[in-house]
């Protein structure tokens, strides 16, 4: 079940105090698309689809929230610059508990 596996990412989060509630909506989003993509590993994403299912409605605040999703080591983002690919996502789930303190 996926909110078994993915339930320490929940966890992991709730004692970062670097995270607040744009990030929580960011990573549901990702998750979302993963659940509908069914693939869990490498998740194909587009900004405006990422911002309609996080309730983002502004390109700074997507940008920095996703920027410091990337630097707090919960995803790993891989630009795709061809217009006819989607860019990916990786959750970084094991080294996650690693860096928090």
């Amino acid at each position: 079940m996926i909110v078994k596996n993915y339930n320490h990412i929940f966890e992991s989060m709730e004692k970062d105090i670097r995270i607040n509630v744009w990030h929580l909506a960011l990573i549901l989003a990702i998750l979302r698309l993963a659940y509908l993509q069914d693939n869990f590993t490498t998740i194909r994403v587009s900004r405006s689809v990422l911002m309609r299912l996080s309730h983002i409605r502004t390109f700074p605040t997507y940008h920095k929230y996703f920027k410091e999703l990337q630097e707090f080591g919960y995803i790993t983002y891989s630009p795709s610059y061809h217009p006819g690919f989607r860019s990916t996502i990786t959750l970084n789930i094991g080294k996650i508990n690693n860096q928090i303190k």
